[in-house]
């Protein structure tokens, strides 16, 4: 909310009194905001900045106020570093209970790690509700086998090898289990591999310095210049030196698959590493040329063993192997991934398509069949093809029996839930979305029920709050509420703009859903702005191609304004693409230019769309476009109320056709 529009609302409507009540208080706030609010606001500036002693300052003016355990948290949480015992439990007795108790127990946990106080941390740790920090969770592990000598060590390294960046906490814990000669150095191989193949030097330093501090060094000159070191190496017999050369091998397939494949297939490297080495290697240079939708992808995926083969791997050498129509590599390549990762709807789905094609005898459909039963529904883009697989579409489903005012009342009086509202509706979305979270998910064990979930979305929705509305429905495991999984704010604004326009409705709204979740005055970290989420740059060029006269970017953040701008651009891209939604999903995310890659050259195939988007380089794309299309799907089935096909919006991608439109060069 702007400054002057918060003084204006103030000016005119009053400051308005609220109960101590905080989800009452919530659903009071209409507009505008008090005095405490913008002091509130103030210590939310003051603590990003770290401004402590401002942050102190103000503290004493929040007393009472329905946020107040936040602005405590961020003075406390400011000088944690420097504050006494005494302190730090006085605020974990007063808001006992709170997201904000168990986030601050959380950062004192990881700052006892850092310091080595075991007995304290020891203390604390049973209380820690949310327990979702991994290096807690080592210091934890570490601290066990200090006291016990329980044995840890597979713990240790399942918390350490699954950790996206290095941290302190397992690494101790890694080292603590290595010094004992628990952990096996080969562990710590395989994490500095981790490093190199997901391009994260601190990772593979911090590892292999665990084992010795003067090899970190060589691991960071190989990153730097793979090349040079392998040039320089003949032999690779002892253990350390087969793994530097494996190191090398990765980092190389990462800048050039193609190098990295004439590299390994000399005859030093074949003789000399191990076929698990080697397949690590041939695993990324094939997932590598994968991402690049390299033809030569399958063939690399398939001089290595899929034993061997880490979990994004497989998942790349399925998507080759389905781009290059090899079902018999799909099935391969399924069969040897983790129990948990083949229970990915993606992978079910694909191994089941497999295993159809591959089919010789009626005895040969049952397995498949199971497994297309196993995951269909209406629930997500796997589900959904799976159901049409079984010959069934897309309808809504039996709404849930209604709410009764006992529920209805037990979320509404929620303090988690009312203190969420409330910082989301004063502007501190990002705080309000994690008390949310943590009050649907995390503050009792096991999170809330069914019933629970579908009130707590239900007040949400009241409240307009959109995007916690759809996500707090998503979580039902056992029923589904469509009306709440796919709201339809501004109905009559979308649907008339897309009408107008010749825009599918179902298609418009599964886009906004997926881009803003509805929210007004969204905004990302690139500047993209509104409901659906339209850069400065393109609403400009959009506006003139609309005749949209004396446009300001500032006028995004207008819903009629962002409607018009956000369809106009998609119906442009939509006709640029021959009509195809996938690809005009795929170019709204990622820009026109990358698609147009994507459906490759004259002489590549044709693909199932399907197909096309699982082959989607780049993870935020891909999903997006699944996403996208699997909403439009079920806002179809809503309009309509007639059942829907998925696949029919999907259809077949491949190179432009002779007789196309040209390419609108450009289109932004």
């Amino acid at each position: 909310m702007q400054f002057s529009t918060i003084l204006t609302s103030i000016a005119l409507l009053g400051v308005l009194t609220l109960s101590a009540n905080p989800a009452a208080q919530a659903q009071s706030r209409v507009a505008g905001t008090t005095a405490a609010d913008q002091t509130i606001l103030e210590m939310n500036q003051a603590f990003k900045k770290g401004n402590s002693k401002r942050l102190s300052e103000l503290l004493p003016q929040m007393r009472d106020h329905t946020l107040e355990p936040w602005a405590a948290y961020w003075e406390l949480r400011a000088r944690l570093d420097t504050a006494s015992p005494a302190e730090i439990q006085y605020f974990l007795n007063r808001f006992a209970g709170t997201y904000q108790e168990d986030r601050l127990r959380n950062d004192w946990l990881l700052l006892l790690g850092q310091r080595q106080e075991w007995g304290t941390f020891m203390a604390e740790y049973p209380n820690f509700r949310m327990n979702d920090d991994r290096s807690v969770q080592c210091y934890a592990l570490l601290t066990d086998f200090k006291s016990s000598e329980r044995d840890v060590v597979q713990q240790v390294e399942d918390l350490w090898l699954a950790q996206r960046d290095a941290d302190d906490g397992c690494a101790a814990a890694a080292d603590q289990q290595l010094k004992a000669r628990k952990l096996q150095p080969q562990t710590v191989w395989l994490r500095a591999r981790q490093g190199f193949e997901n391009d994260n030097l601190r990772i593979a330093t911090q590892a292999v310095g665990l084992l010795n501090a003067e090899w970190a060094n060589t691991v960071s000159a190989i990153y730097t210049r793979p090349e040079h070191y392998l040039e320089g190496k003949l032999l690779a017999l002892r253990l350390r030196t087969k793994e530097l050369v494996t190191l090398a091998m990765i980092r190389l397939a990462v800048k050039d698959p193609a190098a990295a494949a004439v590299e390994i297939d000399k005859l030093r490297w074949k003789t000399q590493l191990s076929q698990e080495e080697r397949s690590w290697v041939w695993g990324v240079i094939g997932k590598r040329a994968a991402m690049r939708l390299s033809d030569d992808a399958l063939a690399y995926f398939m001089k290595g063993q899929d034993k061997f083969m880490q979990a994004d791997q497989l998942a790349w050498k399925v998507r080759a192997a389905l781009r290059a129509g090899n079902w018999a590599q799909v099935v391969a390549a399924t069969s040897a991934m983790s129990e948990s990762q083949r229970q990915d709807a993606a992978w079910v789905y694909w191994r089941a398509r497999a295993l159809l094609k591959l089919a010789k005898t009626q005895a040969d459909h049952v397995e498949p069949q199971r497994l297309l039963q196993s995951i269909a529904g209406v629930r997500g883009f796997y589900e959904q093809l799976a159901l049409e697989e079984l010959g069934q579409r897309v309808t809504v489903p039996a709404a849930p029996a209604a709410l009764t005012a006992e529920e209805k009342d037990a979320a509404r009086l929620d303090p988690g839930l009312g203190r969420s509202l409330y910082a989301i509706q004063i502007g501190l979305r990002s705080e309000g979305v994690r008390e949310w979270n943590y009050s649907v998910n995390m503050h009792q064990r096991g999170g809330m029920n069914d019933r629970e979930l579908l009130a707590a979305a239900d007040l949400a929705c009241q409240h307009e709050v959109w995007d916690r509305c759809i996500n707090t429905s998503e979580r039902t495991k056992s029923v589904i509420d469509f009306a709440q999984r796919f709201p339809m704010p501004h109905k009559d604004a979308v649907l008339q703009r897309s009408s107008e326009i010749g825009l599918d409705a179902a298609y418009v709204y599964g886009l906004i859903r997926q881009e803003s979740r509805f929210i007004v005055d969204a905004r990302s970290g690139v500047g993209a702005a509104g409901l659906m989420q339209v850069m400065p740059a393109t609403a400009r060029w959009t506006a003139k191609k609309i005749g949209l006269v004396n446009f300001k970017p500032q006028q995004l953040s207008e819903r009629d304004t962002n409607i018009a701008i956000g369809t106009g651009y998609l119906k442009l891209v939509l006709d640029n693409f021959d009509g195809s939604m996938p690809m005009a999903a795929a170019a709204y995310n990622a820009g026109p230019g990358r698609p147009r890659s994507w459906r490759g050259q004259a002489g590549a195939p044709t693909l199932e769309a399907a197909i096309w988007a699982e082959n989607v380089p780049f993870t935020e794309t891909r999903d997006y476009v699944k996403k996208v299309l699997s909403n439009t799907t079920s806002y179809a089935a809503l309009i309509s109320g007639q059942p829907q096909s998925l696949k029919s919006r999907l259809g077949l991608i491949g190179p432009r056709g002779a007789g196309a439109a040209p390419v609108d060069s450009d289109l932004p």
